[in-house]
């Protein structure tokens, strides 16, 4: 049985979900130690809707990080579209679903599932939206597209609903979204150097990681 309010307060106090697309099963589990190696105690597994075996496929990597996580780290989805994914995503051990979008019947399913929702929103009244239908978090994204500058604009009438920045996001310019007032962020390919991913370079994954919870710090 998911532990919600627990999932909620660590995510609450890590403020930082690394997402993890696409890798093969070896290589998704050293890289999953690479993130907790720099502190990183969240990962989210994005679904991959190109693939037939879409559903199978992502809760068998779900599975395969809980697994490895025992308990150390928070182990999700994203890209969840459909009630079934979030259901996939519970089965497999996943804590958390994370949606692009604002689907009030996910939303709904993976509260009554006990998991933490996140879904994607971006104006005013998709956030809104969200939050009424019962969402934990709404994550802003595109967040570096929309900038700093939006996100304290939408949260002036809106700063009860708990909001996560997603989409462009840096060691550089994470302090002003803290500013902005959203409570953690969401962080995909800046937190795994390309390069670094190819040559199985770990230790700077690690570092890598390391930079973006350091910078949660100042």
């Amino acid at each position: 049985m998911i532990e919600t309010q627990a999932v909620i307060g660590r995510i609450r106090a890590h403020k930082l979900i690394a997402i993890v697309r696409g890798l093969p099963e070896d290589k998704l589990l050293r890289v999953a130690d690479a993130l907790y190696e720099g502190g990183v105690r969240a990962i989210e597994c994005p679904f991959d809707h190109r693939r037939e075996d879409c559903v199978s496929y992502g809760a068998a990597m779900i599975a395969l990080l809980a697994g490895r996580a025992a308990g150390d780290m928070d182990v999700g989805s994203g890209t969840v579209l459909t009630a079934e994914e979030a259901r996939a995503t519970v089965e497999a051990g996943g804590r958390f679903v994370i949606s692009p979008n604002v689907s009030a019947e996910v939303i709904r399913e993976t509260v009554r599932l006990g998991a933490v929702s996140m879904p994607g929103a971006m104006t005013p009244t998709e956030i809104v939206s969200a939050w009424e239908a019962g969402a934990h978090f709404v994550k802003l994204f595109p967040a570096g597209d929309l900038g700093a500058g939006y996100v304290k604009a939408v949260r002036a009438p809106l700063a009860h609903i708990p909001m996560l920045a997603v989409g462009g996001i840096t060691p550089e310019n994470m302090a002003d979204f803290l500013k902005a007032g959203v409570c953690g962020f969401g962080v995909g390919s800046p937190i795994l150097p390309k390069a670094a991913l190819e040559s199985g370079d770990y230790k700077a994954i690690a570092a890598r990681a390391r930079q973006f919870v350091e910078a949660l710090k100042l």
